[in-house]
């Protein structure tokens, strides 16, 4: 059973220092069927807490008839994370945003005769009944603070409204009141639980909250359709604001709390970037990894993301459900597609992005809670404006005889100088690093002055990733394959431990490695991942010809339906002893091909029957790609007669093909023999901001099917 509070330094569980990953989810975007096994790869990828909405008109479309049904079960998705051990803060609005039609607002409550998120009491009396159906879903769920017999629930936190005084709302003390007002409406209804949260940045009022902030590596929500400038949050600062939302006027312009009295935590850092139809900008696994490592040098002590998984829009009784400008929103977005390009996607593919904040995660999760402790310093000389190129971005995390230091030569799309760091010593000047190479693209932290499983360091050129039960530390360093000295010890017993307990993994080693269920670290190929299949086996997934991993240590007895191969040796670092990784592998039954299309005046015929019916036994996907140009694409089929928009998709690009996941159709009325896909021809002129547009040659617009290809993807326990 654990307690939580917090203080002006980080979160407290159970007394002592706590630095969890927080990553979004939208239930109502993700098939229920499913939920247990995306919040697995959740977990597998080092989220501690699932943030999710409760989107108003997902439940409540039509006034007084509530759906919390399939897709929209609260009550069963909250029971999902407790069977999976997984804590949610719970963000019950009753405004949300969210990308979703009105804010999350139905459309019956903006044609009463009083206006919404104003203190007029006619909307609390509908807020207060709102609440009161939340409460009625998410009760069993919730950690009280004041009954242990409840700590070990789900829910330890909720969030009130959203962006409240930046993004509509009221903007002075008046705002403060109608926060605290919802806040204790929520409590009235029976939220009483250990956090209450609010979004913090941009001017936004908290009513006194435990204030959250975020910050993006671009902003697709930015009507220009040219790039922009660089984004600040690839900046190490004091500033917590994001530096797209006003803080170019001063330090800490339009924050309306005291930043002396709460942590410096997150929730909203882009885990990627949602495409708009007129500005298609693509968030990349380092664009959003460097942008979290900044924010963890600069003292955040909460990593939380936005999205960490994508979804798809569920079929409005009414309208379609997503964010439009005909409902006076900035943008438009696809009516199914809430892909994201988050770590997990739409249809469940685990990204690039989530390997890459893994090694963030991981490492939060073993030794945060001493970070936590180790306030950020940030040198005068660190580059402070956003489009500097020349100048080193670099801070501290330490309480001046040790810590961290991290080094920032990575921005989204710009160029920066090469470093070479003579120099570098910890605050006290006591400990000294040597000469340290920096080229554009990199960016990392690395430890001075600490304990690791009790062997000192003084310095190391690698970065701590995650511990086993045994205390063994596994760190990670950028070269793929040149094994070198990696430490410097700071005596002869701390030499000797560090070369019994530590293992340094390559970069590539370590965003393939996975925590398992049975304290060991299991590496995959490139072509598959590990997750905590159930309480008592994992699994690998994957797309390969053939399933292969190393794990260490080895197993007791080798696991069914595996063969146990050659012994490899992960340690790279010279000054350590060799460390052999036991490898396994298997044949799959994966299988890929092309995919028959026919052509037809919609656009094109696809029969996908034969595909779905091939995810069984250990096939448990089967992904569709569909390589087009066109300003966008559309999937139909016939359901109960009716042709009906099934999937959607905006235009990035050649480079990044539309992948659909088939095994959430296994159980739909869809006629699987009539899908028909159509794509929207792309103007030349085209008011629309793509980051590589294709070639037009003579023509004035493209709209064409390039290629169709399938891909089942393979699940096997170990």
């Amino acid at each position: 059973m654990s307690k939580y509070e917090f203080d002006n330094i980080s979160i407290i569980r159970d007394g002592k220092r706590w630095f969890p990953t927080m990553g979004e989810i939208h239930y109502s975007r993700v098939s229920h069927e499913y939920w247990a096994e995306e919040l697995r790869k959740m977990r597998a990828g080092g989220v501690d807490v699932v943030s999710a909405y409760v989107i108003w008109i997902h439940h409540e479309e039509i006034e007084g008839s509530y759906d919390w049904s399939g897709d929209r079960n609260l009550s069963l998705f909250l029971n999902t994370a407790k069977d999976e051990g997984m804590k949610v803060l719970l963000r019950i609005g009753p405004w949300c945003h969210g990308e979703v039609r009105n804010g999350g607002f139905p459309d019956w409550l903006l044609k009463k005769e009083f206006e919404p998120r104003t203190n007029d009491e006619r909307y609390f009396d509908v807020v207060k009944k709102w609440y009161g159906k939340i409460y009625e879903q998410a009760a069993p769920f919730l950690a009280h603070p004041e009954d242990g017999s409840t700590f070990d629930n789900p829910v330890i936190g909720v969030q009130i409204e959203n962006e409240y005084g930046h993004c509509g709302g009221l903007y002075d003390e008046t705002g403060e009141d109608h926060m605290k007002r919802l806040t204790n409406l929520a409590k009235e209804t029976g939220f009483t639980v250990f956090l209450y949260t609010a979004t913090g940045w941009g001017g936004a009022r908290t009513g006194g909250l435990l204030p959250v902030m975020g910050g993006y590596c671009d902003a697709p929500w930015d009507q220009r359709i040219t790039e922009i400038e660089p984004s600040g949050n690839y900046l190490f600062t004091y500033e917590r604001n994001d530096h797209n939302i006003g803080s170019d006027h001063g330090f800490g312009y339009g924050i309306t709390f005291d930043i002396d009295k709460f942590p410096y935590l997150t929730a909203e850092l882009g885990g990627g970037l949602q495409v708009t139809s007129h500005r298609r900008t693509v968030a990349k696994a380092k664009d959003i990894a460097s942008v979290a490592l900044v924010k963890l040098g600069s003292g955040v002590n909460l990593l939380g993301y936005y999205m960490y998984h994508g979804g798809t829009n569920p079929e409005g009784k009414l309208t379609t459900l997503q964010e439009s400008r005909e409902t006076g929103y900035l943008n438009d977005l696809p009516v199914k597609n809430y892909d994201f390009r988050a770590p997990v996607g739409e249809f469940g593919q685990v990204t690039e992005t989530l390997r890459e904040l893994k090694l963030l995660s991981y490492f939060t999760q073993d030794f945060g809670s001493e970070l936590c402790d180790l306030p950020a310093l940030i040198p005068e000389d660190t580059a402070t404006a956003p489009a500097d190129t020349k100048t080193l971005r670099y801070s501290f995390r330490t309480d001046g005889t040790k810590g961290y230091a991290f080094v920032n030569d990575y921005v989204r799309h710009q160029v920066l100088d090469s470093h070479t760091i003579k120099g570098l010593s910890s605050p006290d000047n006591k400990i000294k690093f040597p000469e340290i190479s920096v080229k554009n693209g990199d960016f990392f932290f690395l430890p001075f002055g600490l304990s690791f499983s009790g062997a000192n360091i003084k310095t190391a050129f690698v970065t701590p990733f995650c511990k086993l039960a045994d205390k063994t530390v596994f760190y990670r360093r950028e070269s793929e394959t040149e094994k070198a000295k990696c430490f410097d010890f700071a005596d002869a017993e701390s030499e000797k431990l560090g070369k019994e307990k530590f293992i340094v993994l390559t970069r590539n080693d370590a965003l393939n490695a996975w925590r398992s269920n049975c304290e060991r670290l299991v590496i995959t190929d490139t072509n598959s991942y590990s997750v905590v299949n159930g309480k008592d086996s994992d699994a690998i997934v994957g797309r390969g010809k053939t399933a292969r991993f190393a794990v260490y240590p080895d197993f007791d007895t080798i696991p069914a339906g595996w063969n146990k191969t050659v012994a490899v040796d992960k340690n790279t670092a010279l000054d350590l002893n060799p460390v052999l990784f036991t490898c396994y592998e298997r044949e799959t039954s994966a299988r890929t091909g092309e995919l028959n299309v026919e052509k037809s005046t919609a656009g094109y015929k696809l029969n996908l029957a034969s595909l779905v019916k091939g995810i069984e036994g250990d096939i448990t996907d089967c992904f569709v790609k569909l390589s087009y140009i066109g300003e966008s694409a559309r999937l139909y089929a016939l359901k109960n007669g009716k042709r009906t928009l099934v999937f959607d998709h905006f235009f990035m690009g050649e480079d990044y093909p539309w992948e659909i996941g088939l095994k959430r159709l296994q159980k739909s009325e869809y006629d699987l023999s009539s899908f028909e896909l159509e794509v929207t021809p792309l103007k030349k002129d085209a008011p629309i901001y793509i980051e590589k547009w294709p070639e037009f040659g003579s023509a004035d617009s493209i709209a064409e099917l390039k290629s169709a290809s399938f891909e089942y993807e393979w699940t096997y326990t170990f």
